[in-house]
């Protein structure tokens, strides 16, 4: 029994490992969006914040995005598109939102202030759902159609549990490496104390790289869920340009190819995400528009 066991364990990692490996870009992504709801925070409550953003992206993971894909897998896949596509036009809303942002055109409150642990771990969390669905559906695709229904669970469990460690085992890891930079400052040995200097001097740079990095990554992830879901429902419109253009560069290789389908994703992931942003300024200026005023202002 115990040999049939480890048989059954083994095809499971197998299975989860060459899964995984399709959802790279994914993780990556998820990896560089993080950060960025760290900055701004004291650095005494970055590692816990980080830790209470990894712990909901398991309840993520476990209780909500697993049993609802098996059982939408099971019982209504037709709803699945749906779910990403919806999924991937908040991404480009919160995308277009950065981008704005980087023009100055802010649709909330400022940041001058502390900021919110609990918004900030929710906006977090909420984003994950998100990059997490995506990263576990692309996973049960990728499972051998032959899998039984406990060795296809196994299979998300192993990759749901490897996937939230690795990408914030990497956040926590790089929100950090400041105070590891300040420490080596400390060393009597002159090289070090320089390296830490230089660490230290080269983080605010980093961090806007990473900033930069992450608005870019849920734009390309929401435009490509958006575009690949919408020619699986209802128009092949953008699916059927961006495959056309893909095809006329692949000649110049794949990396090209590549490249090419990941900008035109951006960019439609942008100007999506600015139409839907114009809308929902547009429905809060009227919200404002129509509340009551305070007479004793």
């Amino acid at each position: 029994m115990s040999v049939g066991l480890l048989a059954v364990v083994d095809d499971i990692l197998t299975a989860a490992v060459k899964a995984s490996a399709k959802t790279a870009g994914v993780v990556i992504d998820d990896a560089a969006v993080t950060p960025q709801y760290v900055q701004g925070v004291t650095p005494a409550r970055e590692l816990p914040i980080v830790g209470a953003i990894a712990l909901g992206s398991l309840v993520n993971k476990f209780v909500i995005i697993i049993p609802l894909a098996l059982l939408l897998t099971a019982f209504a896949p037709w709803v699945l598109p749906w779910l990403l596509i919806v999924g991937g036009m908040y991404l480009c809303f919160e995308g277009a939102e950065k981008v704005l942002e980087w023009f100055g055109v802010h649709h909330g409150p400022g940041q001058d202030g502390p900021r919110d642990e609990r918004k900030l771990v929710f906006g977090a969390i909420r984003t994950d759902l998100i990059l997490s669905t995506e990263i576990m559906l692309i996973s049960l695709a990728s499972l051998d159609a032959g899998f039984g229904i406990w060795m296809t669970l196994g299979a998300l469990c192993v990759i749901a549990l490897a996937m939230t460690l690795l990408v914030y085992g990497a956040v926590a890891l790089l929100v950090k490496i400041d105070d590891v930079g300040v420490g080596m400052t400390r060393s009597p040995v002159g090289r070090v104390r320089s390296t830490g200097e230089s660490i230290v001097r080269s983080m605010p740079t980093v961090f806007r790289i990473i900033s930069i990095v992450g608005t870019v990554a849920m734009l390309w992830v929401g435009g490509h869920l958006v575009i690949a879901n919408l020619a699986e429902t209802v128009w092949e419109g953008p699916y059927d340009l961006l495959h056309t253009v893909t095809h006329w560069v692949e000649s110049l290789g794949p990396v090209v190819a590549w490249v090419v389908d990941t900008v035109l994703s951006g960019v439609f992931g942008l100007v999506l995400g600015l139409i839907i942003a114009g809308i929902v300024l547009a429905v809060r200026r009227v919200l404002r528009a129509g509340a009551p005023v305070d007479a004793s202002h």
